[in-house]
């Protein structure tokens, strides 16, 4: 089921001769307010709306913005806004300083194609723009984007977040992720974040790919599937792996609950991760998606690690 099914059904329209609870009430009343003239009684007086006379009901939206802002004016003098990533004073909480954002590196063209991974000019995408490796072969999904460079920059954002508790951070970095690929978002019809095994959940309490998918799907306004996938076994670190290794170790190591079949089937689904490497864990639930019916499947991460081949003519 997705986020949104329990809400649908319960603002879903009734049928003719089901009541609401509204329209029950009404007619309730209605029927109090006949049995009381017709005994001589004076009826009950209809509940209060702050609707009317008086303009309570049209003032209280417009003194509700100015009450929000006092409040966050009072927080902020007792508690003033720091940097997200270190304690130097920034105007607005939920930002970065200065020195702080000019560390980040935004991903922008030119970039593979296909899986996003940065070029260090033009001249490095072969045919159909697309890198070595995918040119090679290609990924099971279809695109992949990211909104960092994965850098010194980007891990004092990312490795806090993932690794400290700092779950406060998947808002502010959800929102880049979305202002780096706004056409994945609008084509999505529902989110999955790549998940963790049960024992690493346990020991880290949160996923923090979860954790930024459902902020992504707050802010686009998509449903999203917190518990899609599932880690049929625990995998070691790939942190220092190579892609073909990476590619060994997750094969077959990620399904789709059986539950989330239906919501699946037929769907273009948006595959939300914190980092992506070589995108072998990407490769690895892309193709249990699209086992399961997905239509499509395209992937958003946070950070993006350069293809050390590419980099290799740096030097």
């Amino acid at each position: 089921m997705t986020a949104t099914t329990a809400w649908s059904r319960r603002c879903a329209p009734t049928s003719p001769g089901k009541w609401t609870s509204s329209a029950r009430s009404s007619a309730t009343a209605t029927r109090s307010s006949a049995r009381g003239e017709a005994s001589g009684r004076r009826p009950l007086p209809p509940p209060f709306t702050g609707e009317g006379r008086g303009g309570g009901g049209a003032t209280l939206p417009l003194i509700q913005p100015t009450l929000r802002r006092l409040g966050g004016a009072v927080l902020d003098a007792l508690l003033p806004p720091h940097c997200l990533t270190c304690d130097s004073p920034v105007e607005q909480q939920g930002t970065l300083c200065a020195a702080c954002f000019r560390g980040l590196h935004f991903l922008t063209p030119p970039f593979c194609a296909c899986c996003g991974v940065p070029f260090l000019h033009a001249g490095q995408a072969g045919p159909g723009g697309l890198c070595p490796s995918c040119l090679e072969r290609r990924p099971a999904f279809t695109a992949a984007r990211a909104a960092f460079r994965y850098d010194e920059g980007a891990k004092r954002l990312l490795l806090p977040f993932k690794h400290a508790d700092r779950t406060d951070l998947a808002g502010a970095i959800a929102a880049q992720m979305a202002r780096a690929a706004p056409e994945m978002l609008a084509r999505a019809d529902l989110l999955a974040p790549v998940p963790l095994h049960w024992r690493r959940l346990v020991s880290r309490r949160y996923n923090q790919a979860a954790l930024l998918a459902g902020a992504l799907a707050r802010q686009a306004r998509k449903p999203w599937l917190p518990d899609a996938l599932r880690r049929t076994r625990p995998t070691p670190s790939l942190g220092e792996r190579g892609a073909a290794e990476r590619a060994v170790l997750v094969e077959g190591a990620f399904a789709v609950r059986q539950g989330a079949r239906p919501a699946i089937a037929g769907r273009r689904v948006l595959l939300v991760d914190d980092v992506m490497t070589s995108g072998a864990t990407a490769e690895a639930c892309a193709a249990a998606l699209l086992g399961a019916g997905a239509a499509a499947v395209e992937v958003l991460a946070a950070a993006r690690v350069p293809d050390p081949r590419l980099e290799a003519s740096r030097t």
